[in-house]
């Protein structure tokens, strides 16, 4: 079976050396880089106007197309946050929806209606909007939500519109910037001198402790494991070591699920791997594996897959696990900010 054309493109994107599909596109990537530094100096000299929404904004994005660990970041500052007094709420755009227009996130909503992070934001009890005007979902958030006293941006860096306080750039150590060119030669959306302008760069790092240079500017973070739980009966005890060798499949649709995979190894979790693009919608089909005792997949995959009530499917929920000299920062930030 050919390899499917985003495979082929993420291959030239993180191959060490320009292949022929990466320099076939480097054109299309010199308009793009010129398009993205044109609107940015729209905005730098108030041509195209910047909106506060009342509150202080506090963005968690990437520069890279895929996965970065960002949501569980933007989790991870958010109840930080919390736990000092504070009332965060998130926005996101809640990518793969079929609407594009504001709405609330609930849990038990349709992944199909809200998005698969948007689903993960909400189980913790926070408040979440979604649109792809973050600017018009920030400002719904706080008319329904009144005593929300900062937003929390899952994504939204290249959101330049809504005004923000603190922007932190999310990078996965493990695949760093690829080739290092702008879409659609490379997967950066932006380049890589723009870590020069924001306040934090947080590197997701295969285990070890959180580190963090003085300023608390570069730091890094790692993802833990929080619960192995059953999609069809969460509060059932769940014993990987009683699952047979061979008949367990991990599945995995996030922007680096080479990642999800060396987790479960490093758990003693020997599963048969099926990586998937980023967000994918999956259907019963991609989880026909007869031989299967158990399907492990992350939870982002699992408020798409619950639906299918399988007993064999299971979710490890993870935790990002940040340094404290990040979240000192972010408070800081947000104190001179209202001090001013």
């Amino acid at each position: 079976m050919p390899t499917p054309f985003r495979d082929r493109l993420a291959a030239a994107w993180y191959a060490r050396r320009l292949t022929p599909l990466s320099a076939m596109l480097l054109p299309l990537s010199w308009s793009f880089a010129a398009i993205v530094a044109t609107r940015r100096a729209l905005y730098r000299h108030g041509v195209l106007r910047r909106e506060r929404i009342g509150v202080p904004v506090v963005i968690v994005g990437n520069l890279t197309v895929g996965g970065s660990g960002k949501t569980p970041l933007a989790i991870a500052l958010a109840q930080a946050l919390a736990a000092t007094g504070r009332r965060p709420g998130f926005v996101s755009r809640g990518h793969g929806r079929r609407s594009e227009l504001v709405r609330e996130v609930r849990g038990g909503d349709d992944v199909g209606d809200v998005g698969d992070e948007p689903l993960l934001l909400a189980a913790t009890g926070l408040p979440v909007f979604v649109g792809r005007d973050r600017v018009a979902a920030a400002r719904a958030l706080l008319a329904a939500h009144a005593h929300c006293d900062v937003v929390v941006s899952d994504d939204g860096l290249q959101h330049y519109r809504l005004a923000r306080d603190v922007e932190i750039v999310a990078v996965d150590e493990s695949r760093g910037f690829g080739n290092g060119r702008m879409l659609p030669s490379g997967p950066l959306r932006e380049p890589v001198s723009r870590l020069r302008e924001v306040d934090a760069v947080v590197r997701l790092q295969e285990g070890g402790e959180p580190t963090s240079t003085a300023d608390g500017h570069d730091t890094t973070m790692t993802h833990e494991p929080a619960a192995l739980r059953s999609l069809s009966a969460p509060g059932r005890p769940v014993d990987p070591s009683q699952w047979s060798r061979g008949r367990v499949h991990a599945v995995a649709g996030i922007g680096n699920p080479a990642r999800f995979f060396a987790l479960l190894a490093r758990l003693g979790i020997d599963a048969i791997p099926h990586a998937f693009a980023d967000h994918h919608a999956f259907d019963a089909a991609d989880l026909a594996f007869p031989d299967a005792e158990a399907i492990v997949m992350t939870a982002k995959d699992a408020v798409k897959c619950a639906r299918f009530d399988d007993p064999r499917l299971y979710a490890l929920d993870i935790r990002a696990v940040v340094s404290p000299a990040l979240v000192k920062l972010v408070i800081a930030r947000l104190d001179g900010r209202q001090a001013a």
